[in-house]
């Protein structure tokens, strides 16, 4: 009989919990309580009522609200959205009254990357070129083409001269004009620009049409990027071809250069790690993202930092993060957030509970307060040091928030353009992601899912589940996984060459 066989059918969060979460497909007659046996199927990672709920009681999950009750529920029924909804609440966001000095590590991790001029440090070593508008993404992909490498190993390496350089990396965007100037544009141009000085990148070219909004000669004066890269526009070059020739010359004359660097021994502190989840279920919340939350702990005690995003996603539990806040204006500026997506859903005739997604509904989650929870558990337990905009560069160490929609690939983005050098993905319905020029691993929140996508999936999360290794045990696995991947070791997303198509800036404003 298996591990997770063995374990109790049911997983208790907290004591004044009305409801356990099903460890498996519980039968109808399966006990989940003293003198509570399951009322009729509950899927693996759904709810049980523990105790009878009236209408419009609170129901409670970790000791949080995540909902209220639509009607009567009995003890051992299955609550889901046709019992549980959205309501108000009152929150207590108590500014930094949890927050307490973080214990530096004992014995200080280190991990082999490559140090920069600027003094800045890489996990990956590549080439990088940028799009200003969508008008030049063939011809971007059309350079990064010439040099790519078959994932699958059917065709010759055309970098095979240059073992010290990881890939060339087309990062193209369907924006850049026919967009309204102010906001928009300083979005999307502080957005290039944290990827055109990524310490991933050795060197970087910009490739423009020459007529549109966003004018490479605006977004290197306003970035302030003058020297830092090459710049190409189709129309100067005389067109798509000769654009092309000079893409592949420059990189041609930049890869020698680039192959000089060499890893060396530097110290954790030099991590910058984005936290992300996607294809949540009810699991996640338990396994994967507390697991993560553990290493993200380590990460900040080793003196590294760790970026939580998602501001949809936090929506409802931001009341325990402003709690840990190291000063009431970093928790303001949370709240803030909220404040305006709640009037940005509103404005377009949206609300903050449209998430969870169809997905995540079916593993298990029902409302955005209940996914929330479980998602703001990636950032593990230390103060919260800064809050900062979208694509902003994260300066601070520790644990940061950085304000972003909750689609992966957009939060993603923004992530990576603020400075992080690694990501952490978790997953339970088994999202496939990667994140150039930022290698990304995946964290599969239970076994089952682990073992039929085990080709996409890094680490195995689920046996915290199982039974088999607790969430600090599995916590320190995933740490050291993340100082073999920072030091080079290539993830399963890395392997199947995922992770430039996912680049996508936040789109603000009007498209004209």
């Amino acid at each position: 009989m298996d591990a997770i066989a063995e374990a109790p059918p049911v997983i208790r969060l907290h004591p004044e919990d009305g409801v356990v979460i099903a460890r498996r497909v519980l039968p109808p007659g399966t006990p989940v309580a003293p003198n509570v046996t399951a009322r009729a199927r509950i899927p693996a990672g759904h709810k049980v009522a523990t105790r009878g709920h009236a209408p419009g009681e609170a129901i409670r999950r970790y000791g949080q609200i995540i909902g209220f009750a639509t009607e009567s529920i009995a003890p051992g029924e299955w609550v889901h959205t046709q019992n549980c909804a959205m309501g108000d609440f009152s929150r207590d966001y108590a500014f930094g009254v949890d927050a307490r000095p973080t214990a530096p590590a004992e014995v200080p991790a280190h991990f082999l990357g490559y140090r920069r001029a600027d003094g800045r440090v890489a996990t990956r070593n590549s080439i990088g070129i940028i799009t200003s508008v969508n008008c030049s993404a063939h011809v971007a992909d059309l350079i990064a083409r010439h040099f790519a490498r078959d994932p699958f190993g059917d065709r010759p390496d055309p970098l095979a001269g240059f073992a010290h350089v990881d890939e060339v990396v087309a990062l193209t965007h369907k924006s850049g004009c026919g967009m309204t100037e102010g906001e928009p544009l300083r979005v999307l141009r502080r957005t290039l620009a944290g990827f055109a000085r990524h310490p991933n990148f050795s060197h970087v070219i910009a490739i423009g049409l020459g007529c549109e909004v966003n004018q490479l000669g605006g977004l290197l004066e306003e970035q302030r990027l003058a020297g830092r890269l090459r710049t190409l526009n189709i129309q100067e070059s005389g067109g798509t071809r000769k654009t092309v020739e000079a893409g592949i010359e420059f990189v041609k004359g930049v890869l020698a250069e680039a192959d000089a660097a060499r890893r060396e021994a530097v110290p954790t502190s030099e991590l910058c790690v984005a936290l992300q989840c996607g294809g949540s279920d009810g699991y996640s919340g338990i396994s994967a993202n507390v697991a993560l939350g553990f290493a993200s702990d380590l990460v900040v005690r080793n003196g590294g930092t760790v970026i939580l995003s998602e501001s949809p996603e936090t929506y409802g539990a931001e009341h325990l993060l402003t709690r840990r806040a190291v000063s009431r204006e970093v928790g303001e500026r949370l709240v803030d957030i909220m404040k305006w997506w709640e009037d940005y859903t509103a404005r377009e005739g949206a609300e903050m509970n449209a998430n969870p997604s169809p997905g995540n509904k079916a593993g298990g989650l029902t409302t955005i307060l209940e996914k929330s929870l479980g998602a703001m558990a990636k950032a593990g337990t230390t103060n919260l040091v800064d809050v900062v905009r979208y694509a902003e560069p994260v300066t601070a160490k520790g644990f940061v928030f950085m304000d972003t929609p909750g689609y992966d690939p957009v939060g993603a983005t923004g992530q990576v353009a603020g400075g992080a050098n690694l990501m952490c993905f978790t997953t339970g319905r088994g999202s496939v992601f990667g994140m150039k020029p930022a290698p990304s691993l995946k964290l599969a929140t239970n076994s089952a899912m682990f073992a039929q996508m085990e080709e996409d999936m890094d680490i195995n999360c689920g046996t915290v589940l199982d039974g088999t290794e607790t969430v600090e045990e599995c916590g320190e696995r995933i740490f050291q996984h993340m100082l073999r991947v920072a030091s080079g070791e290539r993830t399963k997303s890395e392997a199947l060459g995922f992770g430039d198509a996912e680049f996508a800036p936040w789109v603000l404003g009007a498209t004209m």
